[in-house]
C-alpha cells in the first residue's frame, strides 16, 4: 500500500456568506452537498463498514473545502461558476423562512439568476476551475 498522499485532480468545495449564524453554516453546508452527492455518483466512495461487520453509508471520496466570503463574493463565484459550466447548488436567504423541499424550489425559481440573495454554494470540477471560481474567497476558519 502507498503511503504518499492521495492527491485529486478534481475539488468539492462549498463557499458560506461570512455573515451566517453558526447555526445556519452546518444546516447550508449539509444542504449543499447533499446535492452533489446526489447527482454526481462519481464523488461517492464505497460503503463502511467496522470490525464488527456492522455496515455504514458511503461518503465522499474525497475531503470537502468550506471557504467563507461577502455578499460579493459569493455573487462573484455564482456568476464564475455559471460560466464556466460547473456542477453547482445554492442556498438563498429565503430558503431560511421555508419548511419543505417544494417550498424551497419555488423561492428559488421565483427570483431571476441576478437577483438571488444566495448565502451558499458549492461546487465541484476540476481543481484548477473551482480554485478560479473561489478567488476572492478565503477558508472557513
Amino acid at each position: 500500500m502507498s503511503t504518499e498522499p492521495l492527491r485529486f485532480d478534481t475539488k468539492i468545495a462549498v463557499l458560506l456568506r461570512a455573515d451566517l449564524e453558526p447555526w445556519q453554516r452546518l444546516n447550508v453546508t449539509a444542504f449543499l452537498v447533499s446535492g452533489l452527492g446526489a447527482t454526481l455518483p462519481e464523488v461517492v466512495g464505497e460503503p463502511y463498514e467496522d470490525a464488527d461487520g456492522v455496515a455504514y453509508l458511503p461518503m465522499f471520496r474525497q475531503p470537502v473545502l468550506v471557504f467563507e466570503g461577502t455578499k460579493e463574493t459569493l455573487k462573484a463565484a455564482h456568476d464564475r461558476a455559471l460560466s464556466r459550466a460547473l456542477p453547482r447548488a445554492l442556498f438563498t436567504a429565503d430558503l431560511f423562512s421555508t419548511g419543505n423541499d417544494r417550498d424551497n424550489r419555488a423561492a428559488v425559481r421565483a427570483v431571476p439568476t441576478a437577483e438571488l440573495d444566495v448565502v451558499g454554494l458549492s461546487f465541484y470540477g476540476p481543481r484548477n476551475a473551482v480554485d478560479k471560481v473561489l478567488k476572492g474567497a478565503r477558508m472557513h476558519p
